[in-house]
Parts: structure tokens; C-alpha cells; sequence
């Protein structure tokens, strides 16, 4: 195990991010605060020092996992649509493949928090407001290639992505995920249609491996 962190910011991350992996591993009922600090090696007592409640402790979780998905979406990083729809159809196909192996675990932990928001109206707000970032970038890629309908748009793909995400990570085709080339191929069709152009699909680059 890494040395036991020193800072406030750094005991936070480490409790949000051993949160996180523990609803991914073990679901809501496995999140407690005595668990948090079994799995990150802590002193017995040192969660409940960071996040009091358990309302608290999910608020944490839900921040620290919006942050953690916009690195890994990094939406803000795409090729811009002048840059050709081939390369951003590749780059979109690459960071929804991510989502599905090496990050399947952040999305576990994001469906387990989404389903808790369903039952906390106190955990609801603190859930959406860190899903707008998503909405956000979303938006602004789709009005920037020409949507006449951007928030329409942008919800449809979010759709897809979760039905996807839900079917490859929880889903009956979780054991057979589909490849770049076939994430690809959707979104050429998907956005194709809403924008009344054809995308052809294609196989992406060799190097489209997840890195």
C-alpha cells in the first residue's frame, strides 16, 4: 500500500477514491465508513474525520467520481469539428471503449450512485450538478458540428452511451463488449442521422488500443 497521506486533500481523495472502488466491488450496502477505512488501510475512525454521515461520504463519492470522468472522457481534449468528422468519431469511439474495460469499474460506481440518487433528493442535486459538466461539453460539441436541435442532440447521444455502458458493463453483454471499430460505427450512423450527412463506417487506427 502508498504511504498513508498526510494532507486533508490527499486523506479526502484517498476516502472518495476507496469509496468508489467499494461500491464497484460491493454495491450501496458495502459503503460504510468502517469499510472506507479498511480498504485504504486506515485508522479506524479516520472516514467519519473526512465525511461525517453517510450522506456526506456520498457527496464526496459523487465529486470525486465527476472528476475522475472528465479525465477519463476529457471531452474538452476531442478534436475540434474542423478537424474532420473521421478524427472525431475515432477519438468519441476511443473514450466510450475506456468507459467499458479499463474504466468499468468508475462506471459501476457511477450507476450504484446514480440508483442511490433516485431514493436521496438531498443526493439527487449534488448527482445532476456534477452530470452537467458531461451535458455541457456535449452540447457544445454537437452545436459546433451543425445540430439544428444541439440539446436534443446531445441527450440522444448520452442515451445511447448510457444504454450501451449499461448493457456492456451490468448488462447481458457484459461479457462481450464491442470493439472500437463497432463503437465507431454507431456514432458515424447516430450523428450521420441527426445532422442528415453519412458517416462511413470504418475500423479506427491501429493505435486506437485503449491507453
Amino acid at each position: 500500500m502508498s504511504a498513508r497521506p498526510t494532507t486533508p486533500a490527499a486523506r479526502a481523495g484517498l476516502v472518495a477514491d476507496t469509496a468508489l472502488a467499494l461500491l464497484a466491488e460491493r454495491g450501496m450496502r458495502g459503503l460504510t465508513h468502517r469499510a472506507v477505512d479498511d480498504a485504504a488501510g486506515l485508522p479506524r475512525g479516520s472516514t467519519s474525520n473526512v465525511a461525517r454521515t453517510r450522506q456526506t461520504l456520498l457527496e464526496l463519492a459523487v465529486r470525486r467520481l465527476a472528476d475522475r470522468e472528465e479525465r477519463v472522457l476529457a471531452l474538452q481534449d476531442l478534436p475540434a469539428p474542423r478537424e474532420g468528422a473521421d478524427a472525431l468519431l475515432d477519438a468519441l469511439a476511443l473514450t466510450v471503449h475506456r468507459a467499458l474495460t479499463q474504466n468499468r469499474d468508475l462506471t459501476l460506481a457511477r450507476y450504484e450512485l446514480a440508483l442511490e440518487a433516485t431514493r436521496r433528493p438531498e443526493l439527487r442535486a449534488h448527482f445532476d450538478t456534477a452530470g452537467a459538466r458531461f451535458r455541457t461539453h456535449l452540447t457544445a460539441l454537437v452545436t459546433a458540428l451543425g445540430s439544428p436541435s444541439p440539446d436534443r442532440h446531445a441527450l440522444t447521444l448520452i442515451a445511447w452511451a448510457d444504454g450501451l455502458l449499461l448493457s456492456c458493463v451490468a448488462g447481458s453483454y457484459h461479457a462481450e463488449p464491442p470493439t472500437i471499430p463497432d463503437i465507431r460505427a454507431d456514432l458515424g450512423e447516430i450523428i450521420g442521422g441527426m445532422l442528415g450527412t453519412r458517416s462511413a463506417p470504418r475500423s479506427a487506427p491501429g493505435s486506437a488500443t485503449p491507453s
